[in-house]
């Protein structure tokens, strides 16, 4: 990034005024959970497929991946490769942390996940920021609550060292207020979440990330009936997982306030969660900027 874009972007934080938190006087909050990949950013980081006779490497991205997964091995264009489940050498290895030696952390090599955010630091913001990439800097400018539920496999620590590069780099203020970080596939993860033969779905282990968030919230922040929930994600499956998940606590919880906020193919579709599902939705026609919660506002840049 050149110094006249740090310069913009960090101007934006000097000059943009911090918006309370509307029900703070009532003593609630907003908590604002995100999906990270190809929601609050795009990152290049391949998932690998393997020919299932020669062995050969093929690299999908996350949006090929999300579309064909289902029929890798089965049918389709990729009937005849396979997924293989070694986190170092499998389909998976670059969304998940590395095994470096001193020597290596000593020597400056960073896990795959901080490699990915510094590689796409150096493309236009335009090639990179995601559909909700608005809501997370409103979110993280404003200090909310905010809670990183992703598929990757990396230790939270990593998470946190590559979401600081945004902020190291100009593009975010200051690091998030994080309420949680979880990879739920990284295997003490799924282990805390009862998931020890390491069989769960990740629509089902996001659905335990998304209760533990709430109720990490509640055990924080305090019960207020007052609290409001959202979360983007931008995977169709993902996305009515959340949706019953959020139902249910919205039936635990009914004063509360719960949305899911549908991110798929660069959309943005808010729907506001009853104890019977969705009730309500808001679409965003491309010329205005959706929040995680209010109605539909102007994009305040």
């Amino acid at each position: 990034m050149t110094d006249d874009q740090k310069k913009s972007q960090l101007e934006l934080g000097e000059t943009r005024k911090k918006e309370p938190d509307r029900n703070l006087h009532r003593g609630g909050r907003s908590f604002y959970f995100f999906d990270f990949d190809d929601n609050i950013a795009f990152l290049t980081t391949p998932l690998i497929l393997f020919h299932k006779q020669t062995g050969e490497e093929l690299h999908l991205s996350s949006h090929d991946w999300a579309v064909h997964h289902a029929s890798v091995g089965k049918s389709g264009i990729y009937s005849e490769f396979e997924i293989r489940w070694d986190d170092q050498a499998g389909t998976f290895r670059c969304f998940r942390d590395l095994d470096l030696t001193e020597v290596e952390k000593q020597s400056g090599k960073r896990q795959p996940f901080v490699q990915d955010i510094l590689h796409s630091l150096k493309m236009p913001d335009m090639q990179w920021k995601g559909p909700s990439w608005d809501c997370f800097y409103h979110a993280v400018f404003n200090q909310r609550p905010i809670s990183i539920i992703t598929a990757r496999g990396h230790s939270s620590e990593t998470l946190r060292s590559g979401i600081y590069e945004f902020a190291k780099a100009g593009y975010l203020p200051l690091e998030p207020n994080y309420l949680s970080l979880i990879a739920v596939s990284n295997k003490e993860t799924r282990k805390q979440f009862g998931d020890h033969e390491f069989k769960a779905s990740t629509a089902e282990l996001k659905q335990k990330a998304i209760r533990a968030s709430v109720e990490k919230a509640i055990e924080v922040y305090g019960y207020s009936p007052h609290h409001r929930f959202g979360m983007s994600d931008d995977d169709p499956k993902n996305i009515q997982s959340i949706v019953e998940e959020m139902t249910r606590l919205k039936s635990k919880y009914p004063e509360m306030s719960f949305f899911m906020i549908e991110t798929h193919n660069g959309g943005f579709i808010k729907h506001e969660i009853s104890q019977h599902g969705m009730k309500t939705h808001y679409v965003n026609d491309g010329s205005e900027q959706l929040d995680l919660f209010g109605q539909l506002t102007q994009s305040k840049g």
